[in-house]
């Protein structure tokens, strides 16, 4: 049996990487077959390309940002999602398209349609089959993440980028409710961990 697709998002400090290694344990206690992999990442070229991506240094055109992510994207599944799927493993990844409509679309301003052509075209019609959106106030999650190590090249940008950003993931999860589980990011962990266990139990029926 195929696999299932799952992917964690949210904007920078909600949360979405402390539960990413828990969660992915849940179901490996079941006897699923998990590997957990991150965007932009998850293959040598990948992960190349994120350096260049976050590397504050590196200062690019929105469109060019758009480019290199599925660029990174049509390698990570040919390589490592697809792959992993047809085998029957579960695949969990840190991030997906809908970072790039959130980062890219809201917070960069690339046109929604011209990222719906890319998502087509690079995915051929893949979608996860759910994705926890980690939903939190920008300026929380700038609290939570200062300090933890030096900012890259997104975590530079400022409150008004997130609340886009914020935004249109949320605009996400209201043209795919079916697919998309918002998760109050504010919650205490004890308290979300309680969710994703009842998620991922109800996954494992």
């Amino acid at each position: 049996m195929r696999g299932k697709f799952i992917t964690l998002e949210g904007i920078d400090g909600a949360g979405k990487s402390t539960h990413l290694a828990w969660f992915a344990d849940l179901f490996r206690q079941r006897g699923i077959a998990v590997h957990v992999t991150r965007e932009p990442g998850g293959t040598g070229l990948g992960e190349k390309l994120r350096q260049l991506l976050l590397d504050p240094e590196n200062p690019m055109h929105a469109e060019t940002e758009v480019m290199l992510m599925f660029a990174a994207r049509r390698e990570h599944l040919d390589q490592v999602i697809e792959p992993a799927l047809a085998k029957g493993e579960w695949v969990v990844c840190d991030r997906f398209t809908d970072a790039t409509f959130a980062y890219q679309g809201g917070g960069r301003g690339v046109d929604w349609a011209r990222l719906t052509q890319l998502e087509e075209w690079t995915q051929r019609g893949l979608q996860p089959d759910l994705t926890l959106l980690f939903n939190l106030a920008p300026e929380i999650g700038r609290q939570r993440a200062r300090g933890a190590r030096s900012a890259d090249r997104f975590e530079q940008e400022q409150d008004d980028f997130y609340r886009r950003v914020r935004e249109a993931y949320l605009r996400r999860a209201r043209e795919d409710p079916s697919r998309i589980r918002v998760i109050d990011a504010s919650q205490s962990i004890a308290h979300i961990q309680q969710q994703l266990t009842d998620i991922a139990g109800a996954l494992c029926r």
